[in-house]
């Protein structure tokens, strides 16, 4: 069969969501599919309200939406997703007139410089969408002084001191981002897997820390900027140990700044006032899996 001048699925990879075109006659057969028998991702996002005159179904959706995951890499913010046709049975449930199909889509994004939109033409194998880049993004971590101005010179604490960290991410040239800090881990040694091991933030954003029993553990509010993100933790040593170091890892992510916090990117904090977990923003729903512990992956 001679290929359609135009490809039965095109996608367009832009800052802040994907646009997917598919065409009705997806398989090119002659006989089109139905919009409701097509889907985007593993939450089944249905298309944009389908016109029958139109030889095409469209969808849009935000990158984190629709069940998409995302990959860091050195170089790259990968998001994927799959487009879905699942065919309805036939009125006769002995006979099948149509297959499955799984579209794999991936939009591919440089860490570093800028994003701009651009046509992609994906064919039924995973694509790949790269634009030229100049910088990469940088992250840091700093112990700061009490107010907050400069980094804190010493390193030595006393139980009942407060350590106070900023994480930023120099993000000059790209799109604007906004970081979170995924997990903290402290240790007795370099290795973040050895034993004694405490994670003080953990489940994607969750300052496990502040539930503790009269400490003032905290993400201080509001951000200086949204690609910087400040706590505090109370000072600790782990029982039993007599060495005087603590090693602390820390797992730094950041998400376009558009989008808007969600159960994957959040900063919570435990309010001992009202007995609840509190986001540094967006609606308190999203820290609701804090304290159940079953808080979905990035």
């Amino acid at each position: 069969r001679a290929l359609s001048p135009r490809p039965a699925v095109a996608v367009r990879c832009q800052e802040g969501q994907l646009v997917v075109t598919v065409s009705r006659d997806l398989f090119g057969t002659g006989r089109p599919v139905r919009a409701a028998e097509l889907s985007l991702g593993t939450a089944s996002c249905p298309p944009l309200s389908p016109n029958p005159a139109q030889a095409f179904v469209t969808f849009v959706a935000a990158l984190h939406e629709c069940g998409s995951t995302l990959q860091v890499t050195a170089d790259s913010l990968i998001y994927r997703t799959t487009l879905f046709y699942k065919p309805t049975r036939s009125g006769n449930p002995l006979i099948v007139r149509a297959t499955p199909a799984e579209v794999p889509i991936e939009c591919h994004y440089p860490r570093r410089s800028n994003v701009s939109s651009g046509a992609v033409h994906p064919t039924w194998a995973p694509f790949r969408s790269t634009v030229a880049a100049e910088e990469r993004l940088r992250f840091s971590l700093r112990l700061m002084d009490d107010e907050w101005s400069r980094e804190r010179l010493s390193h030595g604490f006393q139980l009942g001191d407060s350590l106070r960290f900023q994480a930023d991410v120099t993000s000059e040239g790209h799109v604007p981002l906004r970081l979170f800090v995924d997990q903290c881990v402290a240790t007795a040694t370099p290795d973040r897997g050895s034993s004694p091991r405490y994670a003080f933030i953990d489940r994607g954003g969750c300052l496990v820390d502040s539930r503790a029993e009269e400490t003032g553990s905290a993400f201080v509010s509001p951000r200086p900027r949204p690609e910087s993100l400040r706590f505090q933790v109370d000072a600790f040593k782990f029982a039993g140990d007599a060495g005087n170091l603590l090693y602390i890892s820390c797992h730094l992510r950041v998400s376009p700044a558009a989008e808007a916090p969600n159960p994957w990117n959040k900063a919570c904090s435990f309010s001992k006032a009202s007995g609840l977990w509190a986001p540094l923003e967006g609606t308190a729903a999203i820290c609701s899996c804090c304290d159940i512990g079953s808080c979905p992956s990035p």
